[in-house]
């Protein structure tokens, strides 16, 4: 049994952090941090968690944390996290991390994005991506892990197969992803106010959103390919989940003919580079994935379809789940040495 902290703990991705972790066996949660100066319950602050879970929350203070625990999530706002990673790091306590202030290798990448210096060059440096699909081998030697985003992870995981194999144009690259308004977090915004966000679909950050680069560099790390994409994300109104459909150039074998890969060619590809996986579900004949069939679930959802110039491929996760807090606990059961899927199937 290990004790666990949460820090940020006013979150939407920690609530679900704390229905997930209530559930697994080999945790306890002892620790519950926040910024704020009062001490309320979090049963207080998300009534479903009344008679489950109602442990105080503790103001976090920049000097000191506590030393009784085995591993904390920090469930800060970007360029607030670094200030409270180190902390922990410090006292040999593990760390996942789901802002974005350690998803980049490059730190100047980070800073160009996120407007601000990288506080933590030590955590940066070392910090390991936490997409197990991926990096599951690293994830299990380090003490801090940067959880991905969650277009990332349902871009990236749609893409891995196709990249890692050669067969798509690196830089052809279009990614259309549409996401639930829980993706914008929970603090009040004009435009996630019900009137505003209700039958209605938008585009937003269009060129200039912050996962692009995050995509494109783990992406390029991981196949040594310089990756470029298209991505544009909308903002649909539902509460949660994801789905991205991608448009990838095929790279013709051009001989005497063009040799064009088939559907079921690319299935089976899909089917070796993921074999193994637990938290993939691959897609068969004409099903497509929806984001009714993942929510509430660590699930990846993917199918492919081959057109005359295109391969399409259609990914679908919960952006709670798969894109934040269920992949954290899957990142430390890894850490942990426990049995990937505890808490989560």
């Amino acid at each position: 049994m290990i004790n666990i902290g949460i820090i940020g703990a006013t979150a939407y991705t920690s609530l679900e952090l704390i229905k997930i972790l209530l559930r697994h066996p080999e945790v306890k949660i002892t620790y519950l941090g926040v910024r704020r100066t009062d001490r309320p319950k979090i049963s207080d602050i998300f009534p479903s968690l009344k008679s489950m879970l109602d442990l105080p929350c503790e103001t976090v203070e920049q000097k000191e944390v506590p030393d009784t625990l085995d591993l904390a999530f920090i469930t800060l706002p970007p360029t607030i996290s670094m200030q409270y990673v180190p902390l922990f790091t410090k006292q040999g306590i593990k760390v996942i991390d789901l802002s974005a202030d350690y998803r980049f290798r490059d730190k100047s990448l980070y800073e160009k994005w996120y407007k601000a210096q990288h506080t933590d060059d030590k955590g940066i440096e070392t910090a390991v991506y936490g997409l197990p699909e991926l990096f599951r081998n690293e994830i299990k030697k380090t003490n801090l892990v940067g959880n991905p985003g969650c277009y990332t992870t349902s871009t990236i995981l749609a893409l891995a197969p196709l990249l890692a194999k050669g067969l798509i144009c690196s830089d052809d690259i279009i990614v259309d992803a549409k996401s639930g308004v829980s993706g914008r977090g929970r603090e009040p915004r004009e435009d996630t106010h019900y009137c505003e966000c209700n039958e209605n679909i938008e585009a937003y950050s269009i060129g200039g959103h912050r996962h692009s680069p995050e995509i494109e560099h783990i992406l390029s790390l991981k196949t040594g390919q310089k990756i470029s994409i298209q991505f544009v994300p909308h903002l649909i109104p539902m509460n949660r989940g994801i789905l991205c459909t991608i448009y990838a150039k095929p790279k013709h074998k051009l001989r005497e003919t063009t040799i064009i890969l088939s559907d079921e060619e690319v299935r089976n590809l899909y089917k070796e580079f993921y074999s193994n996986e637990p938290f993939i579900r691959l897609k068969e004949g004409s099903e497509i994935p929806k984001t009714k069939d993942v929510i509430y679930t660590n699930f990846c959802d993917i199918a492919t379809k081959v057109t005359d110039n295109r391969i399409i491929i259609l990914s679908a996760i919960d952006n709670l789940i798969k894109g934040a807090s269920g992949q954290a606990v899957q990142n430390m059961n890894i850490m942990c040495g426990f049995d990937e899927k505890t808490g989560l199937l």
